[in-house]
């Protein structure tokens, strides 16, 4: 593994500070199983002045689809967290049998409420709207497979829901033109789009979808002193970063215990999300741009923004120096502060959308078209691109070239 470079480690660690932290476990329980009272295995909150924002803000009034494994809704920490009946019913297949644990955690490190010492999380008042999706990990016959929905189905769904922000802390390799089309749909309802960049690698390239999509924040993860995990994957679609080593998760799908997490981007992309609900709860009036901005300007760097790092992207995401501020300036509501990056203005387009025409330009507006008129329809299920690898070595290259951001020179 290429070794990070050290200009970026001393930014990182204002999070934490000189603060060391060593996570203990509890022996009687499974390999590297934490006690039950998993809080006092989350580091983090402390370095975060969580308990300051929670103060100005919790995330309440905040709905965030969790895109993963499913959600178990009763455990003691997502009792009441968890708005099952808003799940569409097109995608609403098994989405509270979580069959790996992942989809539980991420739920609870954004929402949990902490009770029966469970995850306490980041934006405790926020809800979680949750969708089961087909991933590597899922077990079953072809007609559990074929009633499981996609990730494209699910992304669809959830832009046509008021939920703001979708979190997605799963990633491929490969994608189709539907994951692309079901994101820009997912744009162009303005809804914050975030994902983990992946793990396990470091090469360019190596990061994967819907991370590498554009109009999704990729999130990467760093450890208590704020150093970049050495499994994080790295290139040009990394946008922030967030705490993700030695956060406790449920072990497996039978949620008797949680374990200490290794370095892992999923939990990192979760609490940006949540970093997100607690600002645009505080803020209900600002648009998917102002609240990136806040997230992006706020974030902590030693580097220029106009500079991201290939390792930390704009830095460790701060939420309390927005909710700190209360004459933050979030700057315009309809530009994408991302939008070079993107590639395109639809971002910018849901914010002008979203906003009340004039009386004068009323009957013009209601003749124009959105920037996505409907919602994409899916014709290639994950299963189709088994059949042939060479059209799936084509349509990546092809849609690769096309869609791939702009380089950063860092």
């Amino acid at each position: 593994m290429k070794a990070l470079g050290s200009r970026h480690v001393g930014a990182a660690g204002a999070l934490a500070g000189a603060m060391a932290v060593v996570v203990a476990t509890t022996t009687g329980l499974a390999p590297s199983a934490v006690a039950a009272d998993a809080q006092s295995q989350q580091w983090y909150l402390g370095p975060m002045q969580a308990e300051r924002m929670w103060k100005v803000s919790t995330g309440k009034g905040i709905k965030v689809a969790v895109i993963d494994s499913g959600v178990n809704a009763d455990t003691p920490s997502l009792k009441g967290q968890v708005l099952v009946d808003e799940v569409p019913a097109a995608v609403a297949y098994r989405a509270t049998d979580d069959y790996t644990g992942n989809g539980t955690t991420m739920a609870e490190l954004i929402a949990g409420t902490g009770a029966g010492g469970g995850l306490k999380g980041l934006a405790p008042g926020a809800k979680i709207v949750p969708y089961r999706i087909e991933l590597d990990t899922l077990r079953g016959d072809a007609e559990e497979q074929r009633k499981t929905p996609n990730l494209s189905d699910a992304i669809t769904a959830a832009a046509d829901t008021d939920a703001q922000i979708i979190n997605m802390s799963v990633g491929w390799e490969w994608y189709t033109g539907n994951e692309t089309a079901a994101i820009d749909y997912a744009a162009s309802k303005g809804k914050l789009l975030i994902a983990a960049v992946g793990n396990g690698v470091r090469e360019e390239g190596a990061i994967g979808f819907p991370a590498r999509n554009p109009y999704v924040l990729g999130v990467t993860s760093v450890d208590s002193s704020g150093t970049v995990s050495q499994s994080a994957a790295a290139g040009n679609h990394v946008d922030l970063a967030a705490p993700g080593e030695k956060i406790p998760a449920w072990c497996d799908a039978n949620f008797r215990a949680y374990c200490v997490g290794d370095p892992d981007t999923r939990p990192a992309a979760a609490l940006v999300s949540a970093a997100a609900a607690l600002i645009w709860s505080a803020h209900p009036d600002w648009s998917v741009n102002q609240v990136t901005r806040s997230l992006i300007d706020t974030a902590s760097r030693s580097w220029a923004k106009e500079d991201p790092s290939r390792y930390l992207g704009y830095g460790l995401v701060r939420p309390r120096k927005v909710l700190d501020n209360a004459d933050y300036d979030p700057g315009p509501a309809a530009v994408d502060p991302l939008a070079e990056e993107n590639g395109g203005n639809l971002l910018a387009e849901s914010a002008k959308k979203a906003s009340p025409a004039p009386a004068d330009d009323a009957a013009q507006s209601a003749t124009e078209a959105p920037a996505v008129a409907a919602p994409p329809r899916n014709h290639y299920h994950p299963l189709w691109l088994s059949l042939s690898a060479a059209a799936i070595v084509v349509g990546l290259t092809v849609s690769g070239t096309a869609l791939a951001r702009l380089r950063r020179t860092r």
